[in-house]
């Protein structure tokens, strides 16, 4: 290597996980250079958080990064690292700074099926990070009365528009965008597709948003005409735009292997849904790409807590490595694009590729084993059935609490509740909890149905009842043998 890659270190269990992967998988083979910044919570609260904007400007001077997933504190964690503030996000002072936009692709592996079973390529989702409701104002109507839109120019110029007439009490939520932003996340959506020569979809709702969506479709188009369609003709790629909706149906029903580029919000929501889609976070990759053509790479994943305090208590853990082994290949391989340097380059598909066949050999986490197993056309129902069964053992011994525990863990972690395809004791929690729903109502990872507890309610109210009814007809039949016995 000749220009090192800007190092940024990260916290918990991803860190133990970060130096395992330099120390084993690329020390022992390459030259690495880095410039290294510890942004782990405690160096950050050291430093006021000073060392997450060096790392972002060294990023800037030397053009690829490559980030560990970081903590951000909340109420918990300022008790636990005695923090002095409550620090932002690394990622939002990072992304701020390198004015960036961030695209989130699958990593695919043989046997690993996607839940919509005809997305055979990756789907990289492009998320606008400013803006919309994130960025909203909001007012609450107490009754009656005019809602405006006001603008009041620098020279003192109104410009009004109404909102609506109230007759009684409703809500108001203004938002807001900004043409240089919306620019900037154009420049990079294009760039990234020029980059990896891939389609570019771009997707809102202009025909009803005839101003705020249709901007943004204005300058994507603006853009493309003017800077980039001759690039995407060269490459053989295409730039297409079409509404929200028909996006979405057009998603579904493609293979994938397209960048689908969303407004914060609809990103927000999309992203979410295409990652539960192929699978979870931890075979999710992240870069984020500024304008100017810097490059920050990560794992889409967090820090893993439950997994570090086992770790930290000796107890075996389970990390999928994959996503933060891949923020490093991803690093690697644009370092080497930049400084030409083929090796580096060569070197970072060979370790991807080492990746992929591991887990494909069977050797990899228990959710993406049960997948393969289920899905693998070389065994008979019979082997699956035993395969799966070994793999069901150990969670069969476990109380009640430690399998609840096991979802509620499962929860936090991925931001969802686990689906049954999710866990390899799935049986094991239906056997015990009864229906999927009301095991994760049991686990308090879904609140408890309305409906569902004024029919537990009637049915107890019921068995009363009927215990009642029970209850006087042994006491007639009781006072009418001893009135027959007082007969005799």
């Amino acid at each position: 290597m000749t220009t090192p890659l800007v190092e940024m270190d990260g916290d918990e269990m991803t860190r133990i996980l970060w130096q395992m992967i330099k120390d084993e998988l690329l020390l022992p083979y390459i030259d690495l250079k880095t410039e290294y910044y510890d942004l782990g919570l405690e160096h950050r609260n050291e430093t006021d958080d000073q060392v997450t904007v060096d790392s972002a400007n060294a990023t800037l001077k030397y053009g690829v990064a490559v980030k560990c997933a970081t903590i951000t504190p909340n109420a918990a964690r300022m008790t636990e690292y005695n923090l002095k503030e409550m620090w932002k996000s690394p990622n939002g002072t990072i992304r701020a700074i390198l004015d960036g936009t961030v695209f989130r692709a699958p990593i695919l592996v043989k046997g690993i099926v996607p839940y919509v079973k005809n997305w055979t390529k990756p789907i990289t989702i492009a998320r606008h990070a400013y803006g919309d409701v994130y960025k909203n104002t909001e007012i609450k109507v107490p009754g009656p009365g005019k809602a405006e839109l006001v603008f009041t120019a620098a020279d003192g110029t109104e410009t009004r528009e109404l909102i609506h007439n109230f007759d009684g009490a409703g809500i108001i939520q203004g938002i807001h965008n900004t043409n240089k932003s919306i620019e900037s996340f154009a420049r990079a959506c294009f760039s990234y597709a020029v980059d990896t020569k891939q389609d570019l979809w771009f997707s809102t709702k202009d025909t009803i948003s005839k101003k705020y969506d249709h901007t943004f479709k204005d300058i994507f188009q603006e853009i493309y005409d003017n800077e980039y369609k001759a690039k995407f003709e060269e490459l053989g790629i295409t730039y297409f735009y079409t509404l929200i909706d028909d996006a979405v149906a057009r998603v579904i029903r493609s293979e994938g292997g397209f960048i689908w580029a969303c407004k914060n919000y609809d990103g927000d929501v999309m992203s979410d849904m295409v990652a539960t889609a192929y699978g979870d976070l931890s075979m999710m990759t992240s870069v984020l790409v500024s304008p100017s053509g810097v490059y920050e790479y990560e794992a889409a994943h967090g820090t893993v807590q439950r997994h570090y305090y086992k770790h930290l208590k000796g107890e075996e853990t389970s990390t999928n490595s994959i996503a933060t082994i891949y923020a490093w290949t991803g690093a690697l391989r644009k370092r080497g694009e930049l400084d030409q340097i083929p090796e580096l380059c060569n070197f970072a598909d060979k370790l991807e590729q080492a990746c992929i066949k591991t887990i494909e050999d069977g050797k990899m986490t228990q959710r993406e084993l049960k997948i393969r197993i289920k899905e693998d056309p070389n065994l008979t129902q019979g082997e699956k059935a035993k395969r799966l069964n070994e793999l069901r053992q150990p969670y069969r011994t476990l109380s009640d609490e430690e399998l609840l525990q096991l979802v509620r863990d499962f929860t936090e972690e991925n931001g969802r509740e686990p689906m049954q395809a999710d866990v390899v004791y799935d049986r094991e929690l239906k056997a015990r909890f009864g229906p999927w729903s009301r095991m994760l109502e049991r686990a308090g990872t879904r609140p408890v149905a309305q409906s569902y507890l004024d029919k537990k309610r009637r049915r107890k109210e019921k068995r009363e009842r009927h215990k009642e009814y029970r209850r006087q007809i042994r006491e007639q039949q009781a006072a009418e043998a001893a009135q027959a016995g007082a007969a005799e």
